[in-house]
């Protein structure tokens, strides 16, 4: 969010502590499987990671894609968590920078304020790992 002085706000404590727990299950699944697999592998890894540890969630939750107050179509986010963080992963060797596009469109369509962006075919998570904030 942006502040009435124009700086960007960070998501509340509670959005805060759902992306820190979802991080938490993510370095858990790719401890236990490492890069190599196919997204759809680490998806559903981490949907039971996150049931395993009580954290709510949607998989491939489906939502509108407005157009001047129009739906022109749909899309899917991997994870919707407890209705306030989009979770997006991959399984590629480096992010690009329309991966990133993809979460802040999510964020957008959601009126959304933060989403993660993680790559489970990096050899250390902490490097295929993205914390993006809308900033309108």
């Amino acid at each position: 969010m942006i502040n009435r002085q124009g700086a960007k706000e960070e998501p509340n404590q509670i959005v805060d502590a759902l992306a820190k727990q979802v991080i938490g299950a993510a370095l858990e699944v790719h401890n236990h499987l490492g890069p190599g697999y196919l997204e759809a592998v680490y998806g559903l890894a981490l949907a039971h990671e996150m049931s395993e540890r009580n954290i709510s969630y949607q998989q491939q939750y489906a939502i509108s894609v407005p157009y001047k107050g129009i739906e022109v179509g749909q899309s899917k986010l991997d994870f919707l968590v407890a209705d306030h963080l989009v979770v997006e992963i991959k399984a590629v060797d480096q992010l690009a920078p329309v991966h990133k596009a993809q979460v802040i469109s999510y964020l957008k369509a959601c009126n959304l304020q933060l989403g993660l962006l993680i790559n489970f075919g990096q050899k250390k998570l902490v490097d295929g790992l993205q914390r993006i904030v809308l900033t309108h």
